[in-house]
């Protein structure tokens, strides 16, 4: 039987009741989502998991709450098994998931694919009656390839035990040469020798029952899975027979220029801001004057196109004393990089963490104001329900996205720098410390930067 194509008029839109009814009782055999193929259940938890940012907070089950906080591509990894449970038990879920496949990623719901693993996914979801014959096809085929790896190793062991024989025929021819060399000189070596000629006699008949045993074990497999594997292969030519192979060449070529497209201009961003950065920092280098005359620059920084953030939101080493860091600051065009929370927790932790991001801020302002350098502060965005507005004059306050670290958002922004300018990253985290430092910027402790500031 071949399933319906997708956008026509025999392809069915089932509502939660229709998924639930088909998946239990009607449209064929049910579905043993407990012994569903690896394969399978990997393809429906990162469809899931996907489809999670975008599900209703009360359409999410209760035990799949601590997968959202997950980052989006851990998701499917770690939360495997809740994912897996949810679209089982509850059917809100499993319809939220398929309204986002059809709306984002509508081929995934395509039961012509020439993927069984796809169509067998897209089936489940949409509780098509062929459901239970791709979960089948996708469980006999990784029970196939278990088989053939497991006659692989039948057969190595069977040589390795041909080749122990060989090796215990040589050791015995050898054991008789000595035997007949010395026999009739020393009858108590002739002994020991006619005793070592029966291990080695039993040893060589072990050897010689393992190999035949093996030989025997793998002819039996051989011929159990040559029907099987047949099959295999006619079912894979009439799946190739039934693909459209042109017609998803055309999607995925499209698909390729539009992100290649996308990229290419995000490249040309960059690099436009990294280069109008460096010819600034050259300049202020250079002559001077910059800072004197109240020229400030204008146009992005390489801190402002970073990704991962919300809306509004040289020679390398740790830095040793505040003396050191006074001289960092004061070098033309430098960026200071603050890792907020690490500082406030250091110096302020009775604080409300509000208060906290705000004594900082204002603290930054004022260094920026007196030093000239740029200020950037980072801040976890998970639990800040509304990101402020404005932050002090001179500052760039970020906050991660949800899910996403306030640790990586500064790496991306030493990355983002040209290579020649000064970065200094305040932080007390090692792990941060020293992947900034590989990155060619400057580490200095939360303590002394707020040593620092205590002096402005």
């Amino acid at each position: 039987m071949v399933p319906p194509k997708p956008g026509s008029a025999d392809t069915p839109i089932p509502d939660e009741s229709a998924v639930d009814g088909a998946q239990r009782t009607g449209g064929g055999p049910p579905i043993d989502w407990d012994a569903l193929p690896g394969p399978l259940r990997l393809r429906l938890a990162e469809l899931a998991a996907c489809a999670l940012d975008e599900v209703r907070p009360s359409d999410v089950p209760a035990q799949l709450r601590p997968v959202v906080r997950f980052a989006p591509a851990k998701r499917a990894k770690l939360g495997q098994p809740a994912l897996i449970a949810a679209l089982r038990d509850s059917g809100v879920f499993r319809t939220a998931v398929v309204d986002w496949c059809r709306n984002h990623r509508a081929a995934a719901l395509a039961l012509d694919d020439a993927d069984p693993v796809a169509v067998a996914a897209a089936a489940v979801l949409l509780g098509s009656p062929v459901a239970p014959h791709y979960v089948e096809l996708i469980s006999f085929r990784a029970e196939q390839v278990q088989l053939r790896t497991e006659r692989d190793s039948a057969t190595a062991r069977a040589d390795r035990l041909t080749a122990d024989v060989e090796r215990l025929r040589g050791e015995l021819a050898e054991a008789k040469q000595i035997a007949d060399r010395i026999g009739g000189e020393n009858s108590a070596e002739a002994d020991r020798l006619r005793k070592r000629l029966r291990e080695q006699g039993v040893r060589l008949k072990q050897a010689k029952d393992g190999a035949e045993h093996a030989l025997s074990e793998l002819e039996r497999m051989r011929s159990e899975h040559k029907a099987a594997f047949e099959e295999i292969v006619a079912e894979r030519d009439r799946e190739r027979a039934r693909a459209q192979e042109e017609r998803r060449r055309a999607d995925r070529a499209s698909a390729e220029v539009e992100v290649a497209r996308q990229s290419a201009r995000e490249a040309r961003q960059g690099d436009e801001v990294r280069l109008a950065l460096l010819l600034e920092t050259l300049e202020g280098a250079v002559g001077g004057l910059r800072r004197e005359l109240g020229a400030s620059g204008s146009g992005p920084r390489p801190a402002d196109v970073v990704q991962r953030v919300r809306a509004h939101s040289g020679a390398t080493g740790e830095v040793p004393d505040v003396v050191t860091l006074d001289r960092l600051l004061a070098l033309p065009a430098v960026h200071l990089i603050v890792d907020g929370y690490n500082v406030t927790k250091t110096g302020y932790p009775e604080l409300p963490l509000s208060d906290q991001r705000d004594r900082l801020a204002h603290q930054l302002a004022a260094l920026s104001a007196r030093t000239g350098a740029e200020v950037t502060v980072v801040f976890d965005g998970a639990d800040v329900l509304a990101v402020p507005t404005a932050g002090p004059r001179g500052v760039r306050v970020l906050f991660s996205e949800p899910g996403v670290q306030a640790d990586d958002v500064i790496r991306d922004l030493v990355s983002a720098e040209p290579k020649g300018r000064q970065v200094v990253v305040a932080t007390s985290d090692r792990a941060v410390a020293t992947s900034v430092r590989r990155r060619g910027a400057y580490a200095v402790s939360s303590a002394m930067l707020l040593a620092r500031l205590n002096r402005v």
